[in-house]
């Protein structure tokens, strides 16, 4: 119920991440998750929930504009979020983007939830291959994820549904 995703700032971890947690939270709606296209659809209610920021099942923490490292605050808001009781029976994600941003305070009261969720709440945590705590990742299972660079022409062209070099000198891109 932890996952640590590790690997290049940019790269689509939080863009998967997304992706998995509308899978799941959308497998009994109309206009779940599109599988075979692997797109969420955005029809999709538990989508549209997310966007506006009011899914009662999935809570996100990132550095916010005015600051340079997730505040304590953050952390201690969620975890008045999980002491609530789930507002149904689909199990909550946690987004944590950043977590190399987390100050030592906030990593501590992050650690002391982690060691003990609550049922049905899972945690994903986004790494930019920097430093972290390694209490704080020793309980997650870490998944590192790269791509190299005809795997990254490949998923722009399928995000942009057009061929980059047609859009960029190819010289800028091979640079």
């Amino acid at each position: 119920n932890k996952i640590l995703l590790s690997g290049p700032k940019g790269i689509g971890k939080c863009t998967l991440s997304y992706h998995f947690i509308n899978f799941v939270l959308s497998l009994k709606e109309e206009n779940s998750y599109d599988t075979d296209n692997n797109k969420i659809n955005s029809n999709n209610k538990s989508f549209k929930l997310i966007q506006n920021k009011t899914n009662p099942n999935f809570s996100l923490i990132d550095v916010l504009p005015e600051k340079k490292n997730i505040d304590i605050s953050q952390i201690r808001n969620l975890i008045n979020y999980l002491i609530k009781s789930s507002f149904n029976d689909k199990p909550r994600f946690i987004l944590i983007d950043n977590i190399d941003l987390l100050n030592s305070n906030s990593t501590n009261a992050l650690l002391k939830i982690i060691e003990e969720p609550s049922e049905n709440v899972f945690f994903i945590l986004i790494n930019n291959n920097k430093k972290i705590l390694p209490t704080l990742k020793s309980r997650c299972l870490n998944f590192k994820i790269q791509l190299n660079f005809n795997q990254s022409i490949d998923t722009i062209n399928k995000i942009l549904n057009n061929d980059i070099y047609d859009l960029l000198n190819k010289d800028l891109i091979n640079y």
